[in-house]
């Protein structure tokens, strides 16, 4: 029975988003209500057993969760995981939002730039990528970053392709592997993992996958060139074009940021960089001090507080806001333009958190199917490792059939959640989470929204971007997933 649920819901999410083009709220709570509907009493029974026995409900509210209605489960488990990832997810909008509006974004970028010179361009754009793209979404990211590779392209005459897959090394596995972005935060509120323990140690593995993919990247671009064409937005000829960009982008003519002349004093500047990166690196520190704390020390209220991760993600949405005194909302009517600014990242954000929200009731209603025994029996006897490959695979099938990293990420989660919770594997949950965000990587082509984005923004034919964005996000994927298993060997706990 499960295992037609589980087929039909999965059909349900794919030709709702492939055919019938709905949004993925829609899709996951038909899906999510399905499988509600089509659940038998005797499996709630057994679920609820489990949670008394786990000591998480009463036996009146287990009663109570096996006489209620199926839209009542769903709406129930919609509220819990928007109450726990709602706030998160809007700050890191806002902070995202203020990053780009206040030239912060463009002032790490520059820095990065002028740090390494000429011959170490993919190594900045793949640093400032990865920064940005812990609070900041990947499409924006990407948005941001094209047109500093398409200049660098003209400046520098070649490996116009190594200059996008930088981009992707840093921005897109950050997107999937650390939180405040929606997918990793998701995974983590369904694994019962730590935002903090997940906010570490995936910088440590996107870290050092960043770094072996960028090598993965050069290899490609030796392979493969793509020249510059023109795009909807830029002629890849128009050299008035290329010199209004120049000069938004701070570049001098060799493509690397340059002495500010007397035109562009008068445009507003962005940040200091120590404050630029302030809204990026306090909820790291103010989250990982915290556990540090914890752990050597005790509990301490204060710390508890400036700690918890919704605390420590306002506070830094509270800085970010204080850098819109630089850039485009720096004029007489500030106030208009910040409020404007926290308008669109709170609309922006709202859909994000509907579409989590959304996907948490999906993975829920599938948990009180019954999902867990299924997964136990399918993993059954193998190795601990082995369970990590299984999360990655799940991953990666729902992501290449469906298109989403995120809907991907949220949907193994669901079904994987009581391998994590149940104290059965011999290593640390974290480490499902982070093979699950590896597993979101795999296949990136013509479903995957970011793939055109990717292709359009960049002037690539569809044929060129599957022999550069396909393999390259396969690569990430896999290059993740091993430095996970080694992380899961190494230090287990």
């Amino acid at each position: 029975m499960i295992w037609i649920q589980v087929g039909v819901a999965v059909a349900v999410v794919l030709v709702a988003i492939l055919w019938l083009r709905l949004h993925a709220l829609l899709a996951l709570l038909a899906a999510g209500l399905l499988v509600a509907v089509t659940t038998p009493v005797e499996a709630l029974e057994q679920f609820a057993l489990g949670q008394v026995e786990a000591g998480k409900w009463t036996a009146q509210a287990a009663e109570d969760f096996v006489t209620s209605g199926p839209a009542d489960r769903l709406a129930t488990a919609f509220g819990s995981t928007a109450g726990n990832v709602g706030i998160l997810i809007a700050m890191a909008s806002i902070i995202g939002v203020c990053l780009l509006e206040s030239g912060a974004a463009q002032t790490i970028i520059d820095r990065a730039l002028a740090l390494v010179g000429p011959k170490r361009v993919p190594e900045a754009l793949m640093a400032s990528s990865f920064l940005l793209g812990i609070p900041v979404f990947f499409d924006t990211v990407f948005y941001l970053m094209i047109p500093l590779a398409r200049t660098l392209r003209r400046r520098l005459g070649g490996d116009y392709v190594l200059f996008i897959l930088a981009i992707l090394a840093g921005g897109s596995l950050a997107h999937s592997l650390v939180p405040p972005t929606p997918g990793p935060l998701q995974v983590a509120d369904t694994l019962d993992v730590d935002v903090a323990t997940l906010m570490l140690t995936g910088l440590v593995v996107c870290g050092c996958s960043s770094v072996v993919s960028l090598g993965i990247a050069r290899g490609i671009n030796r392979l493969i060139t793509v020249p510059l064409r023109d795009t909807a937005d830029q002629s890849a000829g128009d050299g008035a074009a290329e010199a209004e960009q120049q000069k938004e982008l701070g570049l001098d003519d060799r493509g690397l940021p340059g002495q500010v002349g007397p035109a562009e004093e008068a445009r507003p500047t962005g940040p200091p960089l120590l404050w630029a990166l302030l809204p990026i690196v306090l909820p790291v520190v103010l989250i990982g001090f915290g556990t540090a704390f914890r752990m050597s020390v005790g509990r301490h209220p204060v710390v508890e507080l400036l700690s918890d991760k919704n605390v420590a993600l306002g506070l830094s949405a509270a800085v970010a806001l204080l850098l819109l005194r630089y850039g485009r909302c720096a004029d007489a009517d500030h106030r208009r333009r910040r409020n404007q600014a926290v308008g669109r990242a709170l609309a922006g954000g709202a859909t994000i958190i509907l579409i989590t929200a959304a996907g948490g009731a999906f993975g829920a209603m599938l948990r009180q199917a019954g999902i867990a025994a299924v997964v136990a029996d399918l993993v059954h006897g193998g190795s601990g490792l082995s369970v990590l490959a299984i999360a990655f695979l799940v991953t990666a099938a729902i992501r290449t059939l469906q298109g989403s990293a995120t809907v991907a990420m949220i949907t193994a989660a669901g079904l994987l959640q009581d391998l994590a919770t149940t104290g059965t594997l011999p290593f640390h949950p974290v480490y499902l989470a982070l093979a699950i965000g590896a597993g979101s990587k795999p296949i990136s082509w013509m479903t995957d929204s970011g793939f055109w984005v990717i292709c359009k923004m960049s002037g690539m034919t569809e044929s060129e971007g599957l022999r550069t964005v396909t393999p390259m996000m396969t690569a990430m994927g896999f290059v993740a997933l091993v430095i996970t298993m080694l992380g899961a060997v190494l230090f287990p706990m």
